[in-house]
């Protein structure tokens, strides 16, 4: 299948960094919906996906993020070397690549750069292609143990869809998202988020929506994959602020995920099953430190430092944010958010940004029991949505909508009430939130 389209890779807001700069400048930002560019650019440079320590592959449409840093928290709990590729990056490019658990160095990137270029000699290759490359290389060049690959978009033909015999394959909640790229409907989805699905290798998945569930399962029969479904073959669940995961031979209580939510307690449990599928011995113990200690920016992060959070401090005010931009992340907010209101019953506040091509009455649909006051704003991107369009789709569901030209004038604003201290929740997407991070270099994620 051969498809051109926007690249997920592309980063619209910030250029600051040089490999960005350059990489942008010197390829296209659509990309080819089959791995045949990377596979040739792959053999130029000698197949390093060949020669990488034990992959965990990771797609879906939401937690996949946050399923990563677990399993990247677990294996170095362990004391594994983990290797992790993710994307998009918040605020610097460098985020997208760790090497054996630290960020790549800018002379890292540089000198891979001017490998990959020569290697490449000209030929069309996205901005997403060639950092897919870029990672494979860097790890296969430094000692590690285990490596956790997140899928950019879709999976079957995104560009980190290259293994052979993953060790594990791991599907998050698929959902309605990317619409344009991957739909039109649910099963569409499915099947593409599927295609990391190997002959005879295991793959754990997250619950399901029936539609998505039927088209994976299939996938996985075709492939005679072993599948480990959560809800059937496995089970996770909060019970009095523990972590518990129902594995078929064993019961493990776990400390509660590190990342705030009720939805982490699925995301953590995934990353658990995912782990012991990889290495059935490792110990409750080394699970728990690893599933409390993952960091993973801008997922329900509660903003302590910058100046967003000083504004907030001023006020007595709390401040989160978070990067969900879908109906199914919607949901998941609402319900963190009414976490948040339930232990301390003070009025919520919504900052939204958002691109406009995403479906922004789902998202603020889930709100709208719970009324909470809506500021609508927008960000330095040709593609992110006006401040009015947003507050359009927020009265569309019932909300009530104020506009504001920027996230500091909106936060502002929302701290302005006579009324008790407001919770304050910036939600609407990953390059939004990374402009809030990017305000200050104590919030940059490192």
């Amino acid at each position: 299948m051969s498809q051109v389209l926007p690249d997920p890779g592309h980063d619209p807001i910030r250029a600051s960094d040089a490999v960005i700069q350059r990489l942008r400048a010197n390829h296209p930002t659509l990309i080819d919906l089959s791995t045949g560019r990377v596979e040739r650019l792959l053999a130029a440079v000698g197949n390093p996906h060949r020669k990488l320590p034990p992959v965990i592959h990771v797609a879906g449409t939401n937690g996949k993020g946050s399923t990563v840093a677990y399993l990247r928290a677990i294996g170095e709990a362990a004391g594994l070397r983990v290797h992790a590729l993710t994307s998009p990056h918040l605020v610097r490019f460098a985020e997208r690549i760790r090497l054996a658990g630290k960020l790549i160095t800018d002379d890292q990137l540089t000198d891979l750069t001017d490998r990959l270029e020569a290697a490449n000699g000209g030929e069309p290759i996205s901005f997403f292609e060639i950092t897919t490359v870029l990672a494979f290389l860097a790890f296969a060049e430094t000692p590690a143990d285990l490596c956790v690959v997140e899928v950019g978009l879709g999976g079957r033909f995104d560009a980190t869809n290259v293994f052979d015999a993953p060790a594990v394959s791991v599907i998050t909640p698929v959902d309605l998202d990317h619409l344009e790229m991957l739909g039109p409907g649910l099963p569409k989805i499915a099947w593409e988020k599927s295609g990391i699905i190997k002959h005879g290798r295991p793959v754990v998945v997250a619950r399901q929506p029936e539609e998505a569930l039927e088209m994976i399962e299939r996938e996985a029969d075709d492939r005679m994959a072993p599948m480990l479904l959560m809800g059937r073959d496995f089970d996770a669940w909060e019970e009095r602020g523990r972590l518990l995961v129902q594995m078929p031979d064993r019961l493990l209580d776990l400390p509660a995920p590190s990342l705030f939510g009720g939805y982490q307690f699925d995301n953590a449990g995934v990353a658990v099953a995912a782990a012991l599928t990889f290495d059935h011995g490792l110990s409750d113990e080394t699970l728990g430190r690893g599933v409390s200690s993952a960091v993973w920016p801008a997922r329900m992060q509660r903003l302590t430092a910058g100046p967003l959070a000083d504004l907030a401090r001023a006020r007595g005010s709390d401040i989160w944010l978070d990067g969900g931009h879908n109906p199914h992340a919607g949901r998941a907010l609402a319900e963190a958010a009414s976490r948040i209101v339930d232990r301390d019953p003070r009025p919520l506040v919504l900052v939204t940004g958002m691109f406009a091509r995403k479906d922004a009455e789902g998202f603020f649909r889930p709100f709208a029991e719970m009324r909470p006051r809506v500021i609508c704003t927008t960000f330095d991107s040709p593609i992110a949505a006006t401040a009015e369009d947003l507050a359009a789709a927020a009265a569309a569901v019932g909300l009530d909508a104020e506009t504001s030209a920027n996230v500091q004038d909106a936060v502002a604003r929302a701290l302005e009430t006579d009324g008790p201290a407001p919770h304050v929740l910036v939600c609407g997407g990953l390059h939004f939130a990374g402009e809030v991070l990017a305000m200050s270099p104590e919030t940059w994620p490192g």
